[in-house]
């Protein structure tokens, strides 16, 4: 076995969102000398499991393995039906396994790319769920130059967040991350939670109750405005904010 490239799939795995508990496994792989193996991770979010599995090769030459791609199968508790996607390493940007279930739900996701030209440019990308092709879904690209700035975005709004410099970095690198993340919308002294995403496709943020539900984030810009915001939310019961991994 070629430790440095146990070594190199072990931080791959970590860094792709997949923990270390494979390693083990990875490294009997490794010694079983096979021309491809796969690895299987399964995990939670919300009250959904997400499986992976994980497709490596051996290169034609030489003892070396490489992590090729992984599949996702979503499938919400107690539902049948599940949502697959494969996403290739070194194709848009690497995706990490939260960022493919943020995809998979049907988010939007930040990444550094490059072009077949070998120029690195940064894109929103979002599955577009109505392109099927080879048994997996197509993605969109909303370029740099597409015109959406999630800071000034979301600087429209009463957020308490923005006026905390650590906070708001928090908040911007979980939004790019694709993550539904928890704020606090004010109206004054009065405060609510409230959770929000990035919306690249309309050049907006949108934003949800405590139950999940989307609201219209229109009455959320004028601060005037604000108390629409209260009759459509009224009282609920705190949740805990999904994972932001």
């Amino acid at each position: 076995m070629n430790e440095k490239n146990f070594e190199y799939l072990s931080d791959q795995l970590k860094y792709t969102g997949f923990g270390e508990a494979l390693q083990m496994e990875l490294k009997q792989k490794l010694h079983q000398q096979e021309p491809s193996f796969t690895l299987y991770h399964e995990t939670y979010y919300e009250d959904r499991v997400a499986r992976a599995t994980l497709n490596f090769n051996k290169a034609k030459e030489g003892d070396l393995y490489f992590f090729n791609s992984y599949r996702v199968e979503l499938q919400k508790e107690n539902i049948s039906d599940v949502l697959e996607q494969t996403f290739y390493m070194g194709k848009t940007g690497n995706i990490t396994m939260k960022e493919s279930y943020n995809l998979m739900m049907g988010r939007s996701v930040n990444k550094e790319l490059a072009s077949k030209e070998g120029h690195s440019y940064n894109a929103w990308v979002q599955i577009d769920f109505k392109s099927d092709e080879n048994d997996n879904f197509k993605f969109k690209q909303y370029h740099q130059n597409y015109g959406y700035d999630l800071e000034v975005t979301l600087g429209k709004y009463p957020i308490k967040e923005l006026t905390n410099d650590v906070f708001k970095e928090d908040l911007l690198r979980s939004l790019r991350k694709g993550n539904l993340h928890q704020v606090t919308f004010l109206n004054g002294t009065q405060e609510t939670k409230l959770f929000i995403e990035a919306n690249p496709q309309f050049k907006t943020i949108g934003i949800y109750d405590q139950d999940l539900k989307k609201l219209d984030n229109r009455h959320y810009k004028d601060i005037g405005q604000i108390e629409v915001v209260y009759e459509q939310v009224g009282e609920h019961k705190k949740k805990p904010a999904p994972s932001e991994q």
